[in-house]
């Protein structure tokens, strides 16, 4: 299992690489799981190249190794250099090739090109357009090209890769991300509505306009209302400028938040509030429905594949604070509702357990084995 970020268990994608990696050994596979250090440094390497140095680097190293493995799951797009070197002729044979793909790079590309225009995402702007474009977009289009299975993280992007990228429907399969067992702690009977909770980097992508936007507007109706702002990963001053300073006092940022304390994180909070604007299927947001939290999230890819507006969760429209205020204002007012929609947020994780969901990241690289090479 290959991928080109930190090896850091409170990152995302490198979270769902241990949890997958743990089960699989428990299960009693073999698993190497290669970061971006393992084919470090990267010194001499500029920093926006240093993804395709990882590919690159990832690419050589299989081919040094190519009976190692019976099945190499690359995640996407650092898979694209291997991708590519396997479609020349003469290329060594190499074990069948499972791309894991988290979003949907389209609707990424869509959303900030929206911000942009707002005045917002200031390193998506014009310039960077044209370099996403000619350099991450390519990344992602040529890992995609010469896969035999790709595993994706929500519906919007197996759409993607069948009607974009030309990969047939038995090669791409719908497996959502999972939540560890250590969050399904009792919440207990008091349903308040005061300590609102947002966990994810502080960045566009994830809405954070309209966070702010949101609870400058709430705590001037609600007294008592607070925000933590939890994994963030960046530093604490910087996110509380982004606040006006009478709501300082009534803001708690914890930019890095070891794995062990995070369900008491989610326990300590009332109310999950999520307005990311893309996202794979988030760990964060199935953390929060696991520990039972009411969760307010966005109606796009990722959140809507697990979140039933009304059932186990609200949905707001993205990109809109005023969907988020109405959302939370209606929960703050209905403590039955709360109850409801935590109650059955907790039961919809339990139907993604890690444990599940790595059974069906399994099956999928079995398939590949026992059909080798496409």
């Amino acid at each position: 299992m290959a991928i080109g970020v930190p090896k850091r268990r409170e990152g995302g994608a490198a979270a769902i690489v241990y949890q997958l990696s743990e089960r699989y050994r428990a299960w009693g596979h073999e698993v190497d799981c290669l970061f971006l250090e393992d084919f470090g440094p990267y010194d001499n390497v500029p920093p926006r190249f240093i993804d395709a140095a990882y590919a690159w680097r990832l690419s050589s190293y299989i081919r040094k190794h190519p009976q190692k493995y019976s099945v190499l799951n690359l995640h996407a797009p650092w898979g694209f250099v291997h991708s590519l070197r396997r479609r020349f002729p003469g290329d060594p044979k190499t074990p069948p090739y499972v791309l894991t793909l988290q979003g949907s790079e389209e609707r990424t590309v869509q959303v900030m090109r929206g911000e942009a225009a707002k005045g917002r995402a200031p390193y998506f702007r014009w310039k960077n357009r044209q370099w996403h474009r000619v350099y991450h977009t390519q990344m992602y289009h040529q890992a995609f090209r010469g896969v035999d299975y790709a595993i994706v993280a929500n519906r919007e992007a197996a759409t993607a890769l069948q009607l974009l990228h030309g990969l047939e429907s038995h090669q791409v399969w719908f497996v959502p991300n999972g939540v560890d067992e250590s969050f399904f702690l009792p919440r207990g009977n008091t349903w308040l509505c005061s300590r609102i909770l947002f966990v994810g980097s502080w960045l566009d992508r994830k809405g954070i306009h309209y966070l702010r936007d949101a609870f400058v507007r709430l705590a001037s109706q609600h007294a008592d209302m607070r925000l933590t702002i939890a994994g963030c990963m960046v530093p604490e001053v910087d996110v509380r400028r982004w606040f006006p300073d009478p709501l300082q006092g009534r803001i708690d940022v914890r930019p890095e938040v070891p794995v062990a304390d995070m369900p008491r994180i989610y326990a300590e909070n009332d109310l999950f509030l999520f307005p990311s604007l893309a996202e794979g299927m988030p760990l964060s947001l199935l953390e929060a429905m696991a520990s039972g939290m009411p969760v307010v999230t966005t109606d796009t890819c990722g959140m809507s594949d697990v979140i039933e507006d009304g059932y186990n969760g609200l949905l707001a429209k993205p990109a809109d604070a005023d969907a988020l205020v109405q959302a939370v204002e209606r929960l703050a007012a209905d403590p039955a509702l709360r109850c409801r929609l935590g109650t059955s947020a907790c039961d919809t994780a339990r139907r993604y357990t890690w444990d599940l969901i790595g059974r069906k990241y399994l099956a999928v690289l079995e398939r590949a084995v026992r059909n080798g090479r496409a």
